[in-house]
C-alpha cells in the first residue's frame, strides 16, 4: 500500500474510534440497551427467580440451585432484617429509593421490586428483595443484558447492606 492509502484508512479508523462511543451513548438514549423486562420476576414456592446463567447476577438463594454454573459466582449473603417485615422494607424502600438511577417498581408486604438504571447507556438491572420468613431479606440482583456485569449487582446489594446497617 502507498503512504496516501495508509494514512487515509488510519484517518477513517480513528474517525470510527470518536464516533462509536456517540453511537453507543445515543443507542442507550433511544433505549435500546434497557433490554427487556423479566416477566417471571417474583416470589415462587418461597424462592427468587434463579441466578443468570451467565456472570451477571447475585443471589441469596444461589444456593437452592446445586447444580447451577453460577451458582459459585451468583451466592451473596441474604440481607438482615430490621424489625418486623414492615419497617425492613420501609427501610430497604428508603435506601433503595436514595440510590442513583433507582426506581421502585413493585412494593408489597413482604416484597419490594426495584430497577436500576444507568445513566447514559440506560442499561436496566432488576433487583429484588423478599422478606423470608426465615428471618432473613433474600435479594436477587440482575442485569438485563451482556454476559458479564463486572461486579456491579454484588457492590450495589453491599452498598445496600452498608446503608441498612448504618441506619
Amino acid at each position: 500500500m502507498t503512504r496516501p492509502v495508509i494514512t487515509m484508512l488510519l484517518k477513517a479508523l480513528f474517525s470510527l474510534l470518536l464516533l462509536l462511543p456517540v453511537l453507543l451513548i445515543l443507542a442507550g438514549q433511544v433505549g435500546l440497551l434497557a433490554g427487556k423486562a423479566p416477566a417471571d420476576l417474583g416470589v415462587r414456592e418461597g424462592r427468587l427467580k434463579p441466578p443468570s446463567r451467565t456472570e451477571n447476577s447475585v443471589s441469596s438463594q444461589a444456593s437452592l440451585y446445586p447444580e447451577h454454573p453460577m451458582r459459585a459466582y451468583a451466592e451473596i449473603q441474604p440481607l438482615p432484617m430490621r424489625g418486623d417485615a414492615a419497617a425492613t422494607l420501609a427501610q430497604l424502600q428508603a435506601v433503595v429509593g436514595a440510590m442513583p438511577g433507582a426506581s421502585v417498581v413493585q412494593s408489597g408486604p413482604d416484597y419490594l421490586y426495584a430497577r436500576f438504571t444507568t445513566r447514559w447507556l440506560n442499561f436496566v438491572d432488576d433487583v429484588e428483595f423478599w422478606v423470608d420468613p426465615a428471618g432473613v431479606v433474600q435479594v436477587r440482583s440482575a442485569s438485563r443484558l451482556g454476559r458479564k456485569d463486572f461486579g456491579v449487582n454484588r457492590a450495589r446489594v453491599e452498598a445496600i447492606r452498608a446503608a441498612l446497617a448504618a441506619r
